[in-house]
């Protein structure tokens, strides 16, 4: 099924993986998954509720990337938290721990990176964490110490890494108003005290699908036309909806649009992505491309994960011609 005016196909399997009945980590909601494409699986690393509130990760894994051929009993990555917040978080509910998980795999470290919000009851920002890509096929989870990057007492959210560097340097895309914001790095060490000064401004217009724009989605996806980036944005239409657009990034200098699609791309319209803890929500951490096909995993309603996808080379002509 396609939604309005949209070129992805939402899979009729939705959704792929559902809260787990008596597990007190993932009993509530499961959802928003980054996700990595090696030797033709895809491994997919997903935010859960449960009993406690504290948002974890799990994971699960599709051979055919449709299907879920396997899933961990137990979280594969957690945060300490010391003391919860008493407000829910903003972004799908609990009261601490780890949100919205972005990976990357840099080829020539063997490490996947992870990006994802670390929210506490002092701070709602960005953390990073890596592991060596053995440990991680082998289920060894073996990950780095978690590094802040954005800066204490400032609300960040929704950095994500290119997975590959960009004229020799480490690319960290930081936000997306009223610019593409990038950060170049030698190094991803981030030393007590350094921090990505990273600034949101609104640069909305009036009755556009976008009129409120939220924030990037899964990382940027290399293809021969440049860097495809999604987006999430909200329309003052529709101010209950969350809805996904698209852009095409320049390869070499990716601050610079080549094209951006004239609307939404994905939005709800199915009944799975109501009926939840927060309705009308489609929401992107992960997106892979697999023999030619796109396929996004987003998150429905906050509460489910699920599957869109499209060829890749009538994606590119319709985005490069104006027709999405």
């Amino acid at each position: 099924m396609k939604g309005r005016g949209s070129i992805l196909t939402k899979y009729h399997g939705n959704p792929i993986l559902y809260p787990r009945r008596g597990s007190i980590w993932e009993s509530r909601q499961v959802f928003n998954a980054g996700a990595v494409y090696l030797d033709d699986k895809i491994h997919l690393i997903y935010r859960a509720i449960g009993e406690d509130y504290i948002s974890r990760f799990g994971y699960a894994l599709s051979t055919d990337g449709f299907n879920i051929s396997e899933r961990s009993i137990n979280p594969i990555y957690s945060r300490r938290v010391s003391s919860l917040s008493k407000i829910p978080s903003s972004s799908g509910g609990g009261f601490g721990g780890c949100e919205d998980p972005r990976l990357v795999y840099i080829a020539d470290e063997k490490r996947i990176y992870m990006t994802y919000t670390a929210y506490g009851v002092d701070h709602l920002a960005v953390g990073m964490t890596r592991i060596h890509i053995n440990d991680f096929l082998k289920k060894r989870w073996n990950w780095d110490r978690e590094k802040i990057i954005s800066p204490w007492g400032e609300v960040h959210k929704n950095f994500t890494l290119f997975p590959e560097r960009i004229n020799g340097k480490y690319a960290i895309l930081h936000s997306i108003t009223p610019r593409i914001s990038i950060k170049y790095l030698s190094s991803l060490e981030f030393k007590d005290g350094e921090y990505i000064n990273s600034k949101y401004e609104n640069n909305s217009v009036l009755m556009t699908w976008e009129y409120v724009i939220k924030g990037v989605g899964a990382p940027p996806i290399k293809t021969r036309e440049g860097w495809i980036l999604f987006h999430h944005g909200i329309d003052k239409r529709e101010p209950w909806k969350y809805k996904i657009g698209v852009m095409l990034l320049n390869l070499s200098n990716p601050e610079e649009v080549l094209y951006k699609s004239n609307g939404p791309i994905l939005e709800p319209t199915e009944k799975y992505e109501y009926n939840g803890f927060k309705p009308s929500v489609v929401y992107l951490c992960g997106a892979i491309i697999r023999h030619k096909m796109l396929l996004l995993y987003y998150g429905a309603a906050d509460t489910y994960l699920c599957i869109a996808y499209t060829w890749l080379d009538e994606f590119l002509n319709k985005l490069m011609d104006g027709r999405i």
